[in-house]
C-alpha cells in the first residue's frame, strides 16, 4: 500500500511539473487597444447605420489598425447615455447642444466636427396638408396639425426628434391627438411606418434617399429652411470612466474619422446612387 502512494504521489508531482513548464513557456496575450488590435465601442445614431455609412468607411479604419467596431446604433439620446456611463469608447452623434453638454460635464475629453447633412420633411406624393414646395417648415408643421394628417414621429429622444420638437416650439404647436403618432423608433422602422400609413415625418436626408433603392413611395415635400441644417460631431468618452474604455483607440479613431482620406470617402458615398453624397465632411 505504502508503495503504491509513492508511485500516486511521483506521477501527481511529474504531472504538475510538466503544467509549470508549460505555463513558463507560454507566450504572453496580447494586449487590447491601440495598433495592436482590440475592439471599439462606437455608440452612434441610427442615421449613420441605417444610411449604409458606417458600412462603407469602417472597414478601413479596422484594416489599418486591426481592430473591430462595435457599432451600437440608437437615438442621439441613448449613444450619449452609453457614453455618460462608461458602456462607449467614443460617441457620433448629431445635436450640438447636448453635445456641449456632453463635453462641459466632463463625459468627454476631445469633440471634432465630422459632416453635416440636412432634414427634409417627407410625405406622400398627394400631400394632404399642401405642404409641398415650402421652404418655411414652421408654417408646414402648422398645416400639418390642423390638417390633422398623419405625422409619425421618432419619439425616441434622438437627434431627429431633438430638433422635430425645436420646429413644433418655433411652430407655437405642442403635437398631440390621434394624427400624432410617438413611434419610439429609429429612423428606419420609422419611414417604413410613415410608408405604410401614407404619413409625414422628418428625416436626415441621408436616410431617407438610402431608402429610394428599394423602391420607397413617400417624397420629400419640404426642404431648404436654416433650422433643417443636420451637423454631426464625434467625441471621446472620458477614461476616467474606467480601465475598459480605450481611449489610445478613440484618438486613433477620431484622428482617422477627420483625416483627408477618410473625408473623401464621406464625400463620395452616395454620389454614384443619388449624383450627390448623403453626407458631406466639415
Amino acid at each position: 500500500m505504502k508503495r503504491t502512494i509513492r508511485i500516486l504521489m511521483v506521477a501527481l508531482f511529474a504531472m504538475l511539473l510538466l503544467v509549470a513548464c508549460a505555463t513558463e513557456t507560454q507566450e504572453p496575450a496580447a494586449e487590447t487597444g491601440g495598433s495592436d488590435g482590440g475592439v471599439l465601442m462606437l455608440a452612434t445614431t441610427t442615421s449613420t447605420d441605417d444610411s449604409g455609412l458606417l458600412a462603407y468607411i469602417l472597414p478601413d479604419f479596422e484594416a489599418r489598425y486591426g481592430v473591430r467596431v462595435d457599432v451600437v446604433a440608437v437615438g442621439t439620446g441613448q449613444a450619449l447615455a452609453l457614453g455618460m456611463d462608461g458602456n462607449a469608447d467614443v460617441v457620433l452623434v448629431h445635436d450640438r447642444a447636448r453635445e456641449d453638454t456632453f463635453m462641459a460635464e466632463g463625459h468627454g475629453v476631445r469633440r471634432e466636427d465630422v459632416m453635416y447633412n440636412d432634414f427634409v420633411i417627407v410625405g406622400p406624393e398627394d400631400d394632404p396638408a399642401g405642404v409641398r414646395g415650402m421652404t418655411d417648415v414652421s408654417e408646414a408643421f402648422r398645416r400639418i396639425a390642423d390638417s390633422e394628417s398623419t405625422f409619425i414621429s421618432r419619439g425616441d429622444e434622438s437627434g431627429t426628434h431633438g430638433k422635430e420638437n425645436a420646429v413644433w416650439s418655433a411652430a407655437g404647436i405642442e403635437p398631440s391627438g390621434g394624427w400624432y403618432v410617438s413611434a419610439g423608433q429609429g429612423m428606419g422602422d420609422v419611414l417604413t411606418m410613415a410608408e405604410e400609413q401614407l404619413a409625414y415625418t422628418l428625416s436626415d436626408r441621408a436616410t431617407y434617399l438610402s431608402r429610394l433603392t428599394d423602391g420607397f413611395d413617400l417624397v420629400i415635400v419640404v426642404e431648404g429652411d436654416p433650422i433643417l441644417f443636420n451637423p454631426y460631431g464625434v467625441m471621446a468618452v472620458n477614461p476616467n470612466k474606467g480601465a475598459h474604455i480605450q481611449a489610445d483607440l478613440a484618438d486613433q479613431f477620431i484622428d482617422w474619422l477627420i483625416s483627408e482620406e477618410t473625408k473623401a470617402m464621406i464625400g463620395e458615398f452616395g454620389v454614384a446612387e443619388f449624383g450627390a453624397p448623403l453626407f458631406v465632411p466639415e
